[in-house]
């Protein structure tokens, strides 16, 4: 398939790290007091961040798409997104969100991602994430499994996830910083004594996908374009991810493009 292409998959790194040096640019010397923040429809803030890095990642993705010669549909957060009488007549989706936490990017606490992911017919077959404040670059594709690369050393390595019993005492959940709520309580509580980590954006995600913790419970919103691409590191790592009620798969390009509640896993035995 032509995204396990070699060129490709370089291509695509080399647009998030562009995407990297783009946010961290803004990030760095923006938002000093917060008079030029935006404000959506549903009161979710905006940034020049926002719109710039998702100009950026689209006109490079279009680019990218055509040099392949496939027809690749651009699902983004910041973009009018198709209908979806449109949209389902497309096996190929990009899900973009050029800058996932913005509420830590205005907070500048450095945990905001740079979030591309590719899907087929619903599934991930590849994504990547940069975490721009830690020159890092989160890769994972069908067929190669999944990576982390810091960008200033050159370093590659190769990452996956923990395996654990769910009966264990201490298991590691990684939640969000800013979606902590009763059900997500009540479904830690569960656990024998376990060990709560704080993260924001797709970086729990990654967390799982690392080894860095066992078990990420999402019983809150999300939309499609938030996991798509950490999704792919994840199950690429050896995790899985699946729907809180039922446990069925989570996919994408769907005609509603919110996530079901979802959990996931590094590996349990």
């Amino acid at each position: 398939m032509f995204y396990q292409g070699k060129n490709f998959k370089k291509q695509l790194i080399e647009i998030c790290e562009q995407s990297n040096k783009i946010a961290l640019d803004i990030y760095s010397s923006y938002l000093q007091d917060g008079t030029d923040i935006m404000y959506k429809d549903d009161n979710s803030p905006l940034t020049i961040a926002d719109l710039t890095v998702n100009k950026y990642i689209c006109t490079q993705l279009e680019s990218l798409s055509n040099q392949y010669k496939h027809h690749i549909i651009i699902i983004s957060e910041e973009n009018k997104n198709l209908s979806y009488q449109e949209r389902k007549l497309y096996d190929w989706a990009w899900l973009v969100d050029p800058i996932d936490g913005t509420k830590e990017f205005i907070k500048k606490n450095g945990q905001f991602t740079v979030n591309i992911g590719l899907c087929y017919k619903g599934s991930p077959v590849l994504g990547v994430v940069g975490i721009p404040v830690d020159n890092l670059i989160y890769i994972g594709c069908k067929g190669f499994g999944s990576s982390k690369l810091n960008t200033k050393t050159g370093n590659l390595k190769e990452i996956s996830v923990s395996r654990f019993n769910l009966s264990d005492e201490h298991i590691r959940l990684v939640c969000s910083s800013s979606h902590m709520n009763e059900d997500t309580e009540k479904y830690v509580n569960q656990f024998k004594n376990p060990i709560l980590k704080s993260a924001g954006s797709s970086i729990k995600l990654l967390r799982v996908a690392e080894g860095e913790a066992d078990i990420y419970p999402r019983i809150a919103p999300t939309s499609e374009w938030d996991t798509c691409a950490s999704h792919a590191v994840l199950i690429y790592a050896g995790g899985k991810i699946f729907q809180y009620k039922n446990e069925k798969e989570v996919t994408y390009n769907k005609e509603n493009l919110l996530n079901p509640y979802f959990v996931c896993m590094g590996q349990c035995y």
